[in-house]
């Protein structure tokens, strides 16, 4: 009777320390989780507002396209709606981080890649060939395993913690690394590739990113703790990460803008989930030596993740030959030079959207 009672007692133990998911979910994980769903559709659905906006400012009279470097955009309340409906997304998900663990919170980011690719189709009339969808789902897939086995951040009790963190010689080295890859993409891939592959411009907001992550957590914890009594603000750190936020987000726009500008929206929000989400977690697991923490299954299952991402993103970027061979010929064959270049000319009124958006080949006048 004795050891039933210790069985059940060490039951029940476990499963109040299990966490809310077998007892019930704690109001805090309740208001994440309502952030975190707010934060996907805010963000979902800025990609489309801010694309029209593009679209509409590129059409006026004298307009140019964010896609070859122009600015007149910013001169259209339509991408400013879809801009500060991207800022509220942003606040609900940093605000969700403060309610739950990142393990509940992160995962739901996939869901602004379904409300992006559901009203583009909708009100963009863009269509993705079955491919692309099989490319989203596993991009999809691999973002989740990869965020539901990360492992949970460590308690940190002090700015000038995540300081000491942020400036240790192996993330510096990424630092360096992230620095000097943006650079080259900026000054020499961006005027050659930049309107032809999605990576570039992708490329550098996902980087670019993975920084500006690293740093809104710690303002994050800056915030937290001087909400809670214990001031912050104090530590010139604080401020320091405060400027690379704001560098960041604004390189991030610019790019992100010229992406969704060039290509089709559909291909624009998995690939920038996916790159961002991955890149973000490398840069986690080298500022916080999250893999420390945990076994070789755990690992491997994470890197699996990993493969399958990168599976999803070769798929989407085949999108457009994919669609090539099926709108020249009722075959799988591979498209030639030839098809290729027809193709190009006859984009806007084919079945298969390519990975490029239809605005992008229209000849100027």
């Amino acid at each position: 009777m004795d050891e039933a009672s210790a069985g059940a007692g060490s039951a029940s133990a476990s499963a109040s320390g299990g966490g809310g998911w077998y007892t019930g979910m704690s109001s805090d994980n309740i208001k994440g989780l309502v952030l975190a769903i707010s934060s996907s559709l805010f963000i979902g659905a800025s990609f489309i507002i801010k694309k029209k906006g593009l679209k509409k400012a590129a059409s006026s009279s004298g307009g140019v396209r964010a896609g070859v470097g122009g600015y007149s955009y910013l001169y259209e309340p339509l991408w400013w709606v879809g801009m500060i409906t991207m800022v509220v997304g942003e606040v609900a998900n940093f605000v969700a981080y403060a309610f739950a663990p990142a393990i509940l919170v992160t995962p739901l980011g996939a869901l602004s890649i379904i409300i992006s690719a559901v009203l583009a189709h909708v009100m963009l009339r863009e269509k993705l060939h079955i491919f692309g969808v099989l490319g989203c789902v596993l991009c999809v897939v691999g973002s989740t395993t990869i965020v539901l086995h990360a492992p949970q951040e460590r308690q940190i009790e002090s700015v000038t913690e995540v300081w000491g963190l942020a400036t240790e010689p192996a993330f510096m080295c990424y630092v360096a690394v992230v620095l000097a890859i943006v650079a080259l993409l900026v000054f020499k891939f961006v005027p050659l590739y930049g309107q032809t592959h999605v990576m570039v411009y992708i490329g550098v907001c996902s980087l670019v990113g993975s920084i500006s992550v690293m740093s809104v957590k710690a303002l994050g914890i800056a915030l937290k703790l001087t909400f809670s009594g214990t001031n912050q603000l104090i530590y010139p750190q604080t401020w320091v990460f405060t400027m690379v936020v704001i560098s960041c987000i604004i390189t991030q726009m610019n790019y992100l803008n010229k992406a969704l500008d060039t290509f089709n929206t559909a291909v624009v929000s998995p690939i920038y989930y996916t790159m961002f989400t991955s890149l973000t977690i490398l840069a986690s697991v080298i500022m916080f030596k999250d893999w420390d923490r945990q076994n070789p299954t755990q690992i491997v299952t994470e890197m699996c993740g990993f493969v399958t991402i990168f599976s999803g993103t070769f798929l989407l970027h085949k999108t457009k030959d994919m669609a090539d061979g099926l709108s020249n010929s009722s075959s799988f064959r591979l498209p030639t030079i030839s098809s290729t270049r027809s193709f190009k000319q006859t984009d806007e009124y084919s079945d298969g959207i390519p990975l490029r958006s239809s605005e992008s080949f229209r000849s100027t006048h």
